[in-house]
């Protein structure tokens, strides 16, 4: 099985034994950070550093003059990843032998909501979420689909990976999050994840809702749920709190408004692109739902990108939907942690790729390799050897 391990720039930039620390895990990819979210990552081998702060989303590379005049721009990073470190990590890691792709995270970004409120979701409540720009605003969108292509075609680049490409909402693991006390299930992520933002809104009136007795629905719906009472799983939960007719409609425009963004992300990114540059999307097989791996509609997708890079690590289930398809030309790529101290198990990752091929799986990638201990990178290097 083709094997990418994750890395971000400053993983690299300033180590000169992490490339070939990185080849000599026998994988043939790397899947490099080019746009990314704020985070706070640790650096456990770099000798400059033990933790880098990345303070807000930004792209790791100079941007282009296709930004200028525009309100809607990426922002450019700050001392953790200065200049061209895209560029830099790529050229290391090339010349390591290793086959590079960018990674590129979309619709997630704090300081877009921060500084352009309007182009977040805005939940039944009116509350915003900032981290959460809303996919069916044409301006964002616009922005999106430039990013993806500017973000995912750099100079070296053999193919990208595209995150957050869809919904985002209510689940995030925001900075200190206090939001555990009440659990509202997966039904109650979904409609705490309904955006009300006036496309939303109109949205809503093109599906035959009324927008307003929507949100009192939804808002009526979720009262018990604040109260205590358990939430319902997967669609039918949420067909019990918002009866069918609003469940279904609802539906239908969030997934039509994902899909076409999904179908003119890729697009413009094909356009920027050389041929044979591969696009895959992080996705998950069930449509409503939100977050980094996007809810798809399994057929659709396939039909769009070359393939998808699927959540694993709590079990492999979810490449079937995919699998059942019948593209062999498509790329199956089964994602698994690989850090201990967030979940991962690499001690057993041999046993799960296998599980996984035989879901359908025809590529590993491997998360994260810049965070991982020398004792989880050691498995790994064992567990890729039989792969």
């Amino acid at each position: 099985m083709k094997t990418s391990a994750f890395v971000y720039p400053w993983d690299v930039n300033g180590d000169p034994e992490a490339p070939g620390r990185l080849a000599a895990l026998g994988v043939e990819q790397v899947t490099l950070a080019a746009a990314y979210h704020s985070t706070r990552a640790l650096t456990p081998r770099h000798p400059r550093h033990r933790v880098v702060t990345a303070e807000h989303a930004a792209v790791l590379y100079p941007v282009d003059d296709r930004w200028e005049g525009r309100t809607l721009r990426p922002y450019p990073a700050g001392d953790w990843a200065p200049g061209d470190a895209y560029g830099e990590a790529a050229a290391a890691l090339a010349e390591a032998g290793l086959e590079v792709h960018s990674w590129v995270v979309l619709a997630h970004n704090s300081r877009l909501g921060a500084e352009h409120p309007d182009t977040s979701v805005v939940n039944a409540h009116g509350d915003r979420y900032p981290w959460a720009p809303c996919v069916a605003r044409p301006a964002t969108r616009a922005y999106l689909t430039e990013l993806a292509a500017e973000a995912a075609v750099r100079p070296g680049a053999r193919g990208t990976e595209l995150e957050s490409l869809g919904w985002y909402g209510l689940a995030h693991l925001h900075a200190h999050d206090k939001t555990a006390g009440v659990g509202p299930g997966d039904a109650g992520q979904y409609l705490m994840s309904l955006c009300f933002c006036p496309d939303c809104r109109a949205g809503y009136g093109e599906q035959g809702l009324d927008p307003d007795e929507l949100a009192h629905a939804v808002r009526s719906a979720l009262e018990p749920v604040w109260q205590g009472a358990p939430a319902g799983e997967g669609w039918a939960g949420v067909v019990d709190l918002l009866g069918e007719t609003r469940a279904d409609a609802t539906r239908a425009w969030r997934e039509g408004t994902a899909r076409t963004l999904q179908e003119a992300a890729v697009a413009a990114v094909r356009a920027a692109a050389p041929d044979g540059f591969q696009v895959l999307l992080h996705a998950d097989p069930v449509s409503y739902h939100c977050g980094a791996n996007a809810g798809v509609d399994p057929a659709h997708i396939l039909s769009v990108a070359d393939g998808v890079v699927v959540p694993c690590t709590g079990g492999s289930g979810l490449l079937a939907p995919f699998a059942e398809q019948g593209r062999p030309d498509a790329v199956l790529a089964a994602n698994f942690t690989i850090v201990s101290g967030m979940g991962g198990s690499p001690g057993t990752l041999a046993e799960d790729a296998a599980r996984a091929r035989d879901l359908g799986a025809s590529e590993l990638r491997l998360y994260h390799a810049g965070l991982a201990s020398d004792g989880d990178l050691s498995a790994v290097r064992s567990a890729v050897r039989g792969l």
